[in-house]
């Protein structure tokens, strides 16, 4: 009876921990840091305040993990895409797969999406944490992917060539309520945005190949 209590108890804490995630990303990332409160956090997800404390410490732990808790670490996106004997389109693929990953689950993704958004807009500092230890090794990654495939060095024009592919799924990332307005066909549908991920492999393989060809030309 005991072991079946303590189940039911795990469970319902992890149940609560969850609402206090969503109703957190839902208010943070309409309303910012600053102009969301806890009693309203706990008021949507239908808990008591001091479970804000129990769980996440304060507000600004809160705000953190609503932030992170679903990232995977940076190692094992790299690792979608940085593999020995990868051809460039199998290192497209891993790359945007792993970029466009959060898009593709459920409306959680959404959510974190936004509150990302309102982060740059009104940094508290995990933002440049993130670039810190998420985005910049995931960008040198890819450097020394796309500069092997090249046979260079990294080099600027290797970076800017990497800017250039992550460029092609930021946008769809960033202003995905853009391109659902403008052209709903290739947003909505069950596999609408996993058929993204083969097209902007295509874009980006072009790219690095022009980049291949005029480098050729610089060096005859």
């Amino acid at each position: 009876m005991a072991e079946k209590q303590t189940r039911k108890t795990r469970s319902d804490g992890e149940q609560s921990r969850e609402r206090l995630l969503q109703a957190a990303m839902r208010l943070f990332g309409a309303q910012g840091f600053n102009a969301t409160s806890t009693r309203e956090i706990a008021l949507a997800a239908g808990a008591n305040v001091a479970a804000i404390a129990y769980y996440f410490g304060d507000k600004a732990g809160l705000y953190r993990a609503a932030l992170t808790d679903f990232m995977p670490p940076p190692e094992k996106n790299i690792a979608q895409f940085d593999q020995p004997g990868f051809t460039l389109r199998q290192v497209l693929n891993g790359y945007y797969t792993q970029m466009l990953a959060p898009m593709l689950e459920d409306d959680t993704a959404q959510l974190r999406l936004r509150m990302w958004l309102r982060e740059v807009l009104e940094p508290t500092g995990i933002w440049q944490n993130e670039i810190d230890n998420g985005i910049r090794p995931e960008f040198e990654a890819l450097a020394a992917v796309l500069a092997r495939h090249l046979e260079v060095p990294v080099d600027d024009e290797v970076r800017r060539l990497v800017h250039a592919v992550a460029a092609l799924g930021a946008h769809l990332m960033i202003s995905l309520d853009i391109v659902a307005a403008v052209t709903p066909q290739l947003v909505t549908g069950p596999n609408a945005l996993h058929d993204w991920i083969p097209r902007l492999v295509d874009y980006a393989e072009a790219i690095v190949v022009a980049e291949q060809e005029k480098r050729k030309k610089g060096a005859a």
